[in-house]
C-alpha cells in the first residue's frame, strides 16, 4: 500500500502495479476482518491494519460540517435498510415534514440551515483532515462534501416530494441554486485547507440513469459542479466526481466542468467508460459487481476481475475498487479468492 501509488493514479502518473480501494470491507465485513487479522484490537485499529492488509492505497472520505443539517432545520428520513451484519445500521422511515410541493418549491437552503462560520469550519475540515491522515499513515485520504446538490434535495424533502416539485423545473432549478450556495461555502471552505484530494458526492441519477430530463441535467445541475471545480482547481486540488448509480451518459458534461475523475458503480459498462476516459482521467471502479460475489460462482467473479485487468492497460489512472462496496453478505471466502487472485494479477 502506498499514498504514492494512489497519487500517481490520480495524475495519471505510471505505477509499478494497480492502485487498490474498497468501501466498507473494513468497517461491515466482520468475517474478513477475523479471517484477514486474527485477533482483533478496537475499531479504528482493525480498519487501520486490515487497509495495511489489503494493500488498500486510497480512502473515500467527506465531511459535510460540524453540525448536522436536523439540528439546524427541516430534514426528511427516508429510513435505512439493514447493511450492517447485525442490523445495527436500520432506520424506520420518518414523516416528511413537507406536505405540500409548494412549500418545497418556496424552499432556501441558507435561508433554512444557515451557514457556519468560514474561518472555524476550514479549521474544523483541516483538523478532520490532519486525523485521518494521521489514523491511516500509509493511505491517501482526501476531503469531500457528500450533499450537494440533489443527495441535499433528498436528504431535506425525501424522494416523492422532490419529484412532485421538480414537475415545475424553473421553480425547481432556484430551490436547487439554494443547495448550490450552501455546498459552495463548504467547498471553499475545503480548498482553505491542506487536502491534496476532493470527492464532489451527488447521487444524481437512479440506478438506470436520470429521473429528470437529460436537458435539465446539462442545463441546471451539471454546471453548478464546474462553478465548484473552478474554486478547488484554483487552489491546487484534484476532484474526483462520485454518484451512484447510472451516470456514464453525463461524463462527458463532467468532464468538460473539469473533473479529474470518476467513482462509479458497475451500473455504468467499465469498457465504454475506459474507452471514453481511462486515457484522460482517473478511474476508481471495475467490472467487478458486489452482486456477482454475493450470488454468483467464484467463476462469474474471476471472469469480471479479468475483464478489468484486460481493460486497466488502456488505463493512464485506475484505482481498483469493487464500485458497489464489498458488504458483509458477501462469503468470506470469495472476498479472501478476490483479493489473493487480484494481488496476483496486477502487477503493471
Amino acid at each position: 500500500m502506498s499514498r504514492d501509488l494512489a497519487r500517481n493514479a490520480i495524475h495519471l502518473r505510471p505505477n509499478p502495479r494497480i492502485a487498490h480501494t474498497e468501501y466498507s470491507v473494513s468497517t461491515y465485513h466482520e468475517g474478513v476482518l477475523d479471517a484477514v487479522l486474527g485477533t482483533r484490537v478496537s475499531k479504528g485499529e482493525d480498519a487501520r491494519r486490515l487497509h495495511d492488509a489489503w494493500d488498500i492505497d486510497f480512502l473515500f472520505g467527506v465531511n459535510d460540517g460540524p453540525v448536522g443539517w436536523g439540528q439546524r432545520g427541516r430534514v426528511s428520513d427516508m429510513g435505512h435498510a439493514d447493511y450492517a451484519e447485525n442490523g445495527s445500521d436500520r432506520r424506520e422511515h420518518t414523516a416528511c415534514p413537507f406536505t405540500d410541493p409548494e412549500e418545497v418549491l418556496e424552499f432556501h437552503a441558507v435561508k433554512e440551515y444557515g451557514l457556519p462560520g468560514f474561518a472555524e469550519l476550514v479549521r474544523f475540515y483541516e483538523d478532520s483532515y490532519q486525523r485521518s491522515l494521521a489514523a491511516n499513515p500509509n493511505q491517501l485520504c482526501t476531503g469531500g462534501y457528500y450533499k450537494s446538490i440533489i443527495s441535499g434535495a433528498i436528504q431535506t424533502f425525501g424522494w416523492d416530494m422532490l419529484l412532485l416539485a421538480a414537475a415545475d423545473p424553473e421553480r425547481f432549478a432556484k430551490v436547487l441554486a439554494s443547495f448550490r450556495d450552501l455546498t459552495m461555502h463548504h467547498v471553499k471552505a475545503w480548498a482553505e485547507t491542506s487536502i491534496e484530494v476532493f470527492i464532489q458526492h451527488d447521487d444524481f441519477v437512479w440506478t438506470e440513469g436520470p429521473f429528470v430530463h437529460p436537458d435539465f441535467y446539462r442545463r441546471v445541475i451539471i454546471p453548478f459542479y464546474g462553478e465548484f471545480w473552478n474554486v478547488l482547481h484554483r487552489a491546487g486540488k484534484k476532484v474526483l466526481f462520485c454518484s451512484d448509480g447510472r451516470f456514464d451518459m453525463f461524463m462527458p458534461d463532467l468532464a468538460r466542468q473539469g473533473a479529474d475523475g470518476f467513482i462509479f458503480e458497475p451500473m455504468n459498462p467499465f469498457a465504454q467508460v475506459v474507452r471514453n476516459f481511462g486515457a484522460t482521467h482517473c478511474l476508481v471502479g471495475s467490472a467487478v459487481d458486489c452482486r456477482t460475489m454475493t450470488f454468483g460462482t467464484w467463476e462469474k467473479v474471476k471472469a469480471e476481475m479479468d475483464e478489468t485487468l484486460a481493460l486497466a492497460k488502456d488505463c493512464a489512472g485506475l484505482i481498483w475498487a469493487v464500485g458497489n462496496h464489498m458488504p458483509a453478505n458477501i462469503p468470506t471466502d470469495i472476498c479472501l479468492k478476490y483479493m489473493d487472485y487480484l494481488r496476483a494479477n496486477w502487477s503493471r
